[in-house]
C-alpha cells in the first residue's frame, strides 16, 4: 500500500504524539512498579488520534500512524526505566531519582534503541518478514478507522471506572480496601488466600489471556500455599531472628514476613535461569538477525530506494551513535572514577545494546511487544557486565553493583525501544509510511517520555514507597524487576543473599523449562513460560489472582464465540473492544494513582484524602465493585464483537 505524498510528520501529529506518549508513559510507570507489567500503548493511542484529528478537521492514515508510533514510546521507555533504575534506590545508592541521570539513561538509551533497530528493519520486516502481531493489529485499526467513536466511548467509560475505584481505595478516600485477604493457622500450617481489588489488574489479565493468567497465579500459589506453609511448619527454627519477629504475629503478617525474607528469592532463582534460557534459545536467531542487519545496512547505503523503504541514513546514524555514547561514557566515569573501568563499561553497553535490540526485535516479531521478555534480557546483561566488572573491581567493590545496574539500565531502555520500534515499522510498512519519519517520531517520543520519568518516579516513591514494605509505606509499590536486578547485582558484589532459596528457585525454573519443552514437543496450545511463572513466585499472591480472573474472562469470551482454536488474527478482532476496555481501566487507575500522590506528597500525610471512618466500607464492598466491573468487561467484550468493529487491541 503506497501513500506517497500524503502528510505524515505534521506539527499537530507530533504534538499529539508527544502528549499521549507522556501521559501513557506515566501510567505505565505506575503499573510496572505496582504489578511488574506494562501494556502496549500504540493502538489506544491510534484510536485517540483518529478521534482528535477528526475534530481538528480530519487526519490522514499516515498522520494517525505517526501519532501511534510516537505514543508507543510510552510503554517502551516506562518499561526500560522501571525495570532497572529503581534498583539504585533499593541499593541505597540514591535517596531520590536524580533528574539529569534518569534523563541521560532513559533518553540516550531510548535513542540508541532507535539507532540499533534501523539496520534490522529490512531483514525482519521486508526480506524475511516476521509476524509482528501488534504491528499488524495497529495497521488494521488504522485502515478501518473511519469511525473511532465507539472506541473512544469504551476508553472513557473504562477510564472513569478505574479512576473512581482508585480514588475510593486506601491510598485515596479509604472507602474500600486495596486487598481482600483471608488467613489463619491450621495447626502448624499457615493458610493464606487473598486478592487485590484493582480493576487495572483485571484489565492486565484480560490482555495477557488465560494461559499467562494460569501460569502467574500458579507461581504465586506455589509460594504462598506450599512453600510458605512448609517453611513455617518445618524450617522456621533455622532462622531464629525471623522466628522471633513473627512469634506473635497474625497469620497474614507472618506469611508476608516469611515471603519477604525467604520465599520470594525462589522467584529470583527462577528468573535467573529463565533469562539465561531465553538467550540460549535465541542464539541462532540472534546471529541471523545481526548478519542480515549488517547486510541490509550495506545494501541500503548503495541503492536508490523508494520513499516507503527509506531509513535514516547510515552515515548520520554512526555520527549520532558517537554523540549519544560519549555522554554515557562520562556518566560511567562519574560513577567509578576510573577510565580503565568506564571505557569497558561503555563498550559492554554498546555491544550488549546492539545484540539485545536484535533479540528484542526478533521476539517482538514472534510474540509481540507485550510478551517480549525484556527483563530476562536485562538480567543477562547485568550478569555479563558483573562478570567483567568483578575482574576489574573485585567482589568487595562498593560501586560494582551500581555500575552493573547502570549498564543494564541503558541496555534495557534500548532493547525495549528497539523491539517497539520494529513493531511500529511493521504497521507503517503495511499502510505505506516512510520509515525514517517513523524512526524520527519514535526518537522524539522516547526522549519526551524520558523528560518526565524522574518527577513521576519521585512522586510515586514519596507517596507510596518503592520496594520492600516499610512501617511508613506498608503497601509500597513492589517494583519486582528492579528489586530483582538489585538483589542479583548486590549478591555478586559482596552482598548476602539466601542462596539456598535462589538455588531452589533455579531448580524450579529448570523444571518449568523442561515442562514447557515437553508441551512444545506435544504441540500443546498451553505453554508455561518460565519468566511468567517466576514473576508469580516473586510477587504477592493477591496481585496475581485478579490477573488470572481477567484471563478467565478472555477465555469465556473465546469459548462463547467458539474462538479457542481460531486463528490469531480472528482472535485479535474479537478481543479489540474488551482489550480497549481493559486499557481504559489500566490507564484510568494508573493516572489517578499519580494524581492523588500529589496532595499526599504536598501535605506529607498518607491519609490526606481519607473520609471519616463511617464512610469506610471495607473489603466486601470492594469485592462487589470489582466483580461488577468484571461483569461489565465481559459484556463489553461479548456484545461489541462484530465483524465491522473498529476498536483496537493492544
Amino acid at each position: 500500500m503506497s501513500n506517497t505524498g500524503t502528510p505524515q510528520l505534521t506539527v499537530r501529529a507530533v504534538i499529539l504524539a508527544i502528549v499521549l506518549a507522556v501521559v501513557l508513559s506515566a501510567a505505565n510507570a505506575y503499573l510496572g512498579l505496582f504489578a511488574g507489567l506494562t501494556i502496549a500503548t500504540a493502538i489506544p493511542a491510534a484510536v485517540v488520534s483518529m478521534a482528535v484529528l477528526r475534530v481538528l478537521g480530519g487526519g490522514t492514515i499516515l498522520e494517525n500512524n505517526i501519532v501511534q508510533t510516537g505514543a508507543s514510546a510510552g510503554s517502551s521507555i516506562a518499561a526500560g526505566v522501571i525495570f532497572t533504575i529503581p534498583a539504585l534506590i533499593i541499593l541505597g545508592y540514591w535517596q531520590d531519582f536524580r533528574y539529569s541521570w534518569v534523563l541521560a539513561i532513559a533518553g540516550l538509551g531510548g535513542l540508541l534503541g532507535v539507532l540499533f533497530s534501523v539496520p534490522l528493519r529490512r531483514s525482519m520486516i521486508v526480506e524475511e518478514p516476521l509476524a509482528f502481531p501488534e504491528g499488524k493489529a495497529a495497521a488494521e485499526v488504522l485502515k478501518a478507522g473511519e469511525n473511532p467513536g465507539p472506541g473512544i466511548r469504551i476508553l472513557a467509560l473504562a477510564g472513569s471506572l478505574g479512576a473512581v475505584v482508585k480514588l475510593a481505595a486506601e491510598s485515596g478516600m479509604r472507602m474500600i480496601s486495596d486487598n481482600a485477604v483471608g488467613s489463619g493457622f491450621i495447626g502448624k500450617y499457615l493458610a493464606y488466600m487473598g486478592t487485590n481489588l484493582s480493576p487495572a489488574l483485571l484489565g492486565v489479565g484480560y490482555i495477557v489471556g488465560l494461559n499467562v493468567g494460569i501460569v502467574v497465579v500458579s507461581g504465586s500459589l506455589l509460594s504462598w500455599n506450599i512453600a510458605i506453609p512448609l517453611y513455617h511448619a518445618f524450617f522456621l527454627d533455622t532462622d531464629p531472628a525471623l522466628a522471633a519477629r513473627i512469634a506473635d504475629a497474625p497469620a497474614a503478617a507472618a506469611a508476608a514476613q516469611i515471603w519477604s525474607a525467604k520465599i520470594r528469592y525462589m522467584g529470583v532463582g527462577a528468573m535467573l535461569i529463565g533469562g539465561v534460557w531465553t538467550l540460549f534459545t535465541l542464539r541462532n536467531s540472534l546471529l541471523s538477525g545481526i548478519k542480515s542487519g549488517f547486510a541490509a545496512a550495506r545494501k541500503g547505503s548503495s541503492e536508490s530506494v523508494a520513499e516507503t523503504e527509506r531509513d535514516l541514513p547510515m552515515k548520520w546514524m554512526l555520527v549520532a551513535l558517537v554523540v549519544f555514547v560519549l555522554p554515557l561514557a562520562f556518566l560511567y566515569q562519574a560513577i567509578v572514577q576510573q577510565w580503565t573501568v568506564s571505557i569497558p563499561m561503555t563498550l559492554i553497553m554498546i555491544v550488549a545494546g546492539f545484540l539485545f535490540v536484535s533479540v528484542s526485535g526478533y521476539l517482538a516479531g514472534l510474540v509481540g511487544s507485550s510478551n517480549n521478555p525484556v527483563s530476562g534480557i536485562t538480567i543477562a546483561t547485568i550478569l555479563f557486565a558483573s562478570a567483567v566488572l568483578l575482574l576489574l573491581l573485585g567482589r568487595q567493590s562498593p560501586i560494582g553493583a551500581v555500575a552493573a545496574i547502570m549498564i543494564g539500565a541503558v541496555v534495557c531502555c534500548a532493547a525495549s525501544v528497539g523491539g517497539d520500534n520494529l513493531q511500529d515499522l511493521k504497521a507503517g510498512y503495511i499502510v505505506g509510511a516512510t520509515p525514517w519519519k517513523q524512526q524520527v517520531m519514535l526518537a522524539i517520543g522516547a526522549f519526551s517520555c524520558a523528560l518526565i520519568m524522574a518527577p513521576v518516579l519521585n512522586l510515586l516513591a514519596t507517596a507510596y514507597g518503592i520496594g520492600a514494605p516499610t512501617p511508613e509505606h506498608p503497601n509500597s509499590l513492589a517494583a519486582p524487576q528492579a528489586t530483582l536486578m538489585a538483589s542479583v547485582a548486590k549478591g555478586l558484589f559482596g552482598g548476602e543473599l539466601p542462596w539456598n532459596m535462589i538455588a531452589i528457585g533455579a531448580g524450579i525454573g529448570a523444571a518449568i523449562i523442561a515442562l514447557d519443552e515437553w508441551l512444545k514437543a506435544k504441540g500443546s496450545h498451553f505453554r508455561v513460560p518460565v519468566l511468567g511463572a517466576a514473576i508469580g513466585i516473586y510477587l504477592p499472591l493477591e496481585l496475581m489472582v485478579p490477573i488470572f480472573v481477567g484471563g478467565l474472562i478472555t477465555h469465556l469470551v473465546e469459548r462463547r464465540h467458539k474462538l479457542t482454536q481460531a486463528p490469531e488474527e480472528e482472535k485479535e478482532r474479537a478481543h479489540r473492544p474488551g482489550t480497549l476496555f481493559s486499557a481504559g481501566l489500566i490507564t484510568g487507575e494508573a493516572l489517578t494513582g499519580i494524581i492523588i500522590a500529589i496532595p499526599i506528597v504536598v501535605s506529607g500525610r498518607a491519609d490526606v484524602l481519607a473520609l471519616p471512618p463511617a464512610w469506610h466500607f471495607g473489603q466486601w464492598v470492594g469485592l462487589a465493585v470489582v466483580a461488577i466491573i468484571g461483569v461489565m468487561l465481559y459484556r463489553v467484550a461479548d456484545r461489541m464483537r462484530t465483524p465491522a468493529d473498529t476498536t483496537p487491541k493492544s
